[in-house]
Formats: structure tokens, sequence, C-alpha cells
């Protein structure tokens, strides 16, 4: 009928108790697909989650209707048609407030349309020079039966009271006098009128659809009083039979208790796998930082090897440098005590040679 989803995430489903107005109570044993849903045809935003076949979220959104963060991983929103208050429990952060975002999104987008449509209303009811033919064209898709119910919003209107042939007449008879106005307004409205014959096929095939699943309720609600009032009146033997009625009552007072003592404690456990999950992504991160603190630490040791052997290289190199200069000093020590002798003996020889001169 023209509804697609548009958006998808995974959560928790919970409503509020309606006796107290203050407990969760989980609807979904294990986090479900909670989707936005868009009716191009009555240009409707809907949220829905189904728990196998059952739908245990269908919410139309509203321009008057909020999405409250209540903690970094749970929101809430309030349907005053379903009469319940929906809350959504989420694995992270990210996934809260893109739902979160995506809510506003298309609140807004549904109070733009619902301006739109009194617009039109107005504009409709408002007195102008179009004939009745043109205030209520028959391409106007109709509204069925079959919308309302999937949505579970629409009004409490029996499509049996209209009849699709009184419809088509109704729609036909302001435009009969101005068939005759020439070849093309005698075109157009036969385009009008097969169009609007299309549309009364569609309709009176969604009334009787409408009226077999009429039929199939009636016939399901009648099973249910039959089994309802079987069962009543086996309580009411049993009960009769049963000396015990007091003790049976409050057997039914524990099992009460511990019905809710298993609800907290699901929802307790519940809390713990996300709780866990959490801790095991970080242990993930832990050890993905300790992968790479261990790859620098094999690059460090790597270096300190290298830096090692540098080390050992100059090492050698400047002990062989020591020993060069220990004989460089011991070879200029040894010319010097050379240098010194011929000094000596360079000043013998000046001594004799002046005497020479002095005794010639």
């Amino acid at each position: 009928m023209g509804e697609q989803p548009i958006y998808s995430t995974r959560a928790h489903v919970f409503q509020i108790d309606p006796s107290t107005k203050k407990n969760w109570m989980p609807t979904s044993k294990h986090a479900v697909t909670v989707s936005y849903f868009y009716d191009s045809t009555r240009n409707v935003y809907r949220i829905i989650s189904l728990d196998g076949s059952k739908a245990i979220i269908n919410s139309t959104i509203t321009p008057n209707m909020t999405f409250t963060k209540t903690s970094q991983k749970f929101g809430q929103w309030a349907d005053s048609r379903a009469n319940t208050v929906y809350g959504l429990g989420f694995s992270s952060e990210h996934h809260l407030a893109k739902f979160a975002e995506k809510f506003s999104e298309y609140k807004e987008a549904a109070r733009m349309a619902k301006e739109k449509s009194l617009e039109k209303m107005e504009l409709a009811s408002s007195p102008s020079q179009e004939s009745p033919a043109d205030i209520h064209s028959p391409l106007t898709p109709p509204v069925t039966a079959d919308l309302c119910r999937i949505n579970g919003t629409g009004d409490d209107v029996t499509l049996s009271d209209v009849s699709p042939n009184s419809m088509l007449q109704s729609d036909l008879s302001p435009t009969t006098p101005t068939l005759a106005h020439s070849p093309t307004t005698n075109k157009h409205w036969e385009a009008e009128l097969a169009t609007l014959k299309s549309n009364n096929a569609k309709l009176t095939a969604a009334l009787l659809e409408s009226t077999a699943n009429v039929k199939q309720w009636k016939q399901q609600l009648a099973a249910y009083q039959e089994e309802a009032e079987r069962l009543h009146k086996r309580v009411s033997e049993l009960e009769s039979q049963s000396s015990q009625t007091n003790v049976i009552k409050s057997q039914k007072t524990e099992l009460n208790q511990t019905i809710e003592e298993l609800e907290c404690t699901l929802k307790a456990k519940e809390e713990e796998m996300v709780r866990l999950k959490e801790e095991i992504e970080n242990a993930k991160q832990l050890q993905t930082q300790k992968d790479e603190l261990t790859k620098k630490l094999e690059d460090t040791d790597l270096r300190n090897k290298e830096l090692e052997e540098q080390l050992v290289d100059l090492e050698q190199r400047l002990e062989s440098s020591q020993v060069d200069q220990e004989n460089l000093r011991k070879n200029l020590k040894t010319l010097l005590e050379i240098l010194d002798g011929k000094i000596f003996e360079l000043t013998e020889l000046r001594d004799n040679l002046a005497k020479l001169i002095e005794d010639s």
C-alpha cells in the first residue's frame, strides 16, 4: 500500500506497566528490529517492531510526540493513541543518538505534512470560482480500510455504510453540465471518469477485503468468548471442588511474585549482557593497544641491538686509535732522543771549530 521502511536499528523493547505507570515491562526476550515506516499514500510516519509475528510496537508519529533520553543507552516516548509509553534499550550511545535524530526529523516532517493538509482543507472549504468537481477531483486516491487497519490509527469509519456506486454517482453528478462544452473538455472528463472507475474498483476490492476480515474477526471473537466461558466454567468447577482455595490463592500470589522477580532478573541479565559486551569491546581495544606496544617494543629492541653493534664498533675503533697514538708517541720520543744526540754532537763540533779558529 506504498508503506516502506526508511530506517532500521536493533534494540530491547519495553512498555510501561499500565497498573503502576512506573515499572518497565520487557516485551521482547532479546534485541529486535525497530523500524521507521513511511506511508506515501497518507504521508504518515510510523515506528513498527515485530517479535516473530507479533507487533510489539505500532506507533504513529505525531507533532506532539517527544523522544526523551533517560540514560546513555535508553530512550522513551509516549503514545497517547495507544495509551502507553514505549522504551528502547540500545547497545551503544551512538545508536540511541541516531534513533533520536531520526525521530526528530520524522516528527518535523509529520508536522509539515499536517500543516499542508490543514492548508488544503482551508482552501477546499473557502469559496472560489472553481466547480465542485475541481475541488474534489476524482484523481485523489481513496483512503481504504486496509490503510486504517494496517496503521491502527484510522478513525472508526465503517466503509460498508458508503456504497461505491453511490460515491461514483455523487462524484459524477457535478460534472455532468460541463461535459458538453468542447471535445477537449469531453476527453478530459472521460480520462477523469476512467480514473474514478479505477479508484472505485480499488475501493470496492478494499471494502470486500475489509468485510471478509471483519467476518473473520467476529468468528475469532466468538471463538475467544466461547473459550473464555469454558475456562471460566472450568475455574468455577475447580474452585468448587477444591477445599484449599486460600492455599491456591497464596500460591498464585507467590507465583506472581516469582514471575516479577524473574522479570527483574531477566532485565538485570540483559543489562549485564550489555555491560559485558561493552567490556568485550574495551578488551578488544586494549588487546589492539597491547599488540601495538609489543610491536613498538620489538622495534625498540632491534634498534638497541643496532646501537650496541655500533657502540662495539666505535669501542674497537677507539682502542685501535689509542694504540696508534701510543706508537706515535713512542716514535716521537725516539726521534727526540736522536735529535738531542745530534744537537749535542753539533754543539761539540761548534766548540771544536771555535777552538781551532782561536788557535789559528
